[in-house]
């Protein structure tokens, strides 16, 4: 049975600490670079059929070291534009904003670099890459399809492959470098397993 593979990219500094790292393009601490040539053992033995990867350095150097050479960059891929609260961690957020959470309050408007994202505007970017993956997957029986991205816009993904709305990405925690598989049971779409580690 085809999948569709999901890699969240490694640790980076402002993973580590907390912060939203929408559109920043940091690269992979030592300890990113590491979990990602973990995610190797996971992904070993597969044939892809398409590796598609968000643009960002993250992103794209984890697939390198997961030995992903042949990823396509998706710019539908790229994480949720924070906005306003591009860089700032939860806990901050709250100092001005008690009880703020992201699935139920969205972001605030940032600079013309970081503008921000409705949630809605994400899961219009998932639905396309979606659309263009269902085909190879064909219900489970054509090939397996892996993708690498971010944590927000990966667990909006999960929920749209349910048929969840986009808020639905509540529901699926994804942690730096997991492999998390989603495929087909009577031709019908489910989770296989989240959060599997190398």
């Amino acid at each position: 049975m085809s999948e569709l593979i999901l890699l969240r990219h490694g640790e980076t500094e402002w993973s580590r600490s907390g912060r939203h790292t929408g559109l920043t393009d940091l690269p992979l601490t030592t300890v990113g670079e590491d979990q990602a040539r973990a995610a190797a053992k996971l992904l070993a033995g597969r044939s892809f059929g398409a590796v598609y990867t968000s643009p960002l350095t993250r992103a794209v150097r984890t697939a390198e070291l997961a030995g992903l050479t042949d990823a396509t960059p998706d710019p539908d891929l790229l994480e949720w534009d924070y906005g306003g609260y591009e860089g700032v961690t939860t806990e901050e957020i709250h100092e001005k904003h008690p009880g703020w959470y992201l699935w139920d309050d969205g972001i605030v408007p940032g600079d013309h670099e970081h503008p921000g994202e409705t949630i809605e505007q994400v899961g219009a970017r998932v639905d396309r890459v979606l659309t263009r993956v269902r085909p190879l997957l064909a219900d489970g029986e054509g090939e397996d399809v892996c993708l690498v991205a971010h944590g927000h816009v990966l667990r909006v993904l999960c929920a749209r492959w349910l048929g969840l709305p986009p808020t639905g990405g509540r529901f699926f925690r994804l942690d730096t470098a997991a492999v998390s598989r989603l495929g087909f049971e009577h031709a019908r779409p489910v989770v296989d397993g989240l959060n599997q580690q190398g």
